[in-house]
């Protein structure tokens, strides 16, 4: 496991996500663990989630748009 303070973590966003590619990454705040950053598939696995992205892009051809879709159909108010 790797650990980094939330400064190392805001003054190099990139290397916590490298290490976040191989192993969960513990970000603390004045010693103490507040977040963990992982890679996606690490946290699809440990939630138990099994579709991807391209399952999920794939479903959007059967999902029927309902009324909650009609509200993108209506015009805007312009001018305030």
């Amino acid at each position: 496991m790797a650990t980094m303070s939330s400064r190392e973590f805001n003054q190099d966003v990139g290397k916590a996500k490298r290490v976040a590619r191989i192993e969960p990454v513990f970000i603390t705040d004045r010693g103490r663990p507040t977040h963990v950053l992982m890679s996606f598939e690490a946290f699809r696995q440990i939630s138990g989630q099994t579709e991807s992205i391209i399952d999920l892009l794939a479903m959007e051809d059967e999902v029927e748009v309902g009324a909650a879709g009609d509200a993108w159909d209506k015009p805007r108010r312009t001018g305030l």
